[in-house]
C-alpha cells in the first residue's frame, strides 16, 4: 500500500515541477533577458560617446559633448555656452530628440 501512495504522489509531483520550471523560463525570457540586453546596449552607447555628439541626460538636459575624461563628460547646453559636467551613467540617449509626430 505504501508503494501505491508513493507512485501516485510522484505522478502528481511531475506536472507541478514542470510548471515551476516553465514559469521560471518564461520570467527569464520575458523579463530578465530583455533587461540585460537593454543594459548592454546602453553601456555600449555610453562607451562610444565622442566629442561633438548630441546627448540627452536622464534629467532631460540636451547638449553637445565637448570634453570626455574617464567617467566625467562635459556638455555644452545652449548658445550661451553653458557647460555642465556629468558622470557617464547620466547620459540617456544620443542624437537629437524631437517630439514631432
Amino acid at each position: 500500500m505504501f508503494a501505491v501512495l508513493t507512485a501516485s504522489a510522484a505522478g502528481s509531483l511531475a506536472p507541478t515541477i514542470f510548471m515551476i520550471v516553465l514559469m521560471v523560463a518564461m520570467i527569464y525570457f520575458m523579463i530578465i533577458r530583455p533587461e540585460n540586453k537593454k543594459k548592454k546596449a546602453l553601456n555600449e552607447m555610453r562607451d562610444a560617446l565622442a566629442v561633438g555628439d548630441d546627448v540627452t541626460t536622464i534629467g532631460g538636459i540636451v547638449g553637445k559633448v565637448v570634453h570626455i575624461k574617464d567617467d566625467l563628460i562635459t556638455i555644452e547646453t545652449s548658445e550661451d555656452r553653458v557647460r555642465i559636467q556629468l558622470t557617464r551613467w547620466a547620459i540617456s540617449t544620443t542624437g537629437t530628440q524631437t517630439n514631432e509626430k
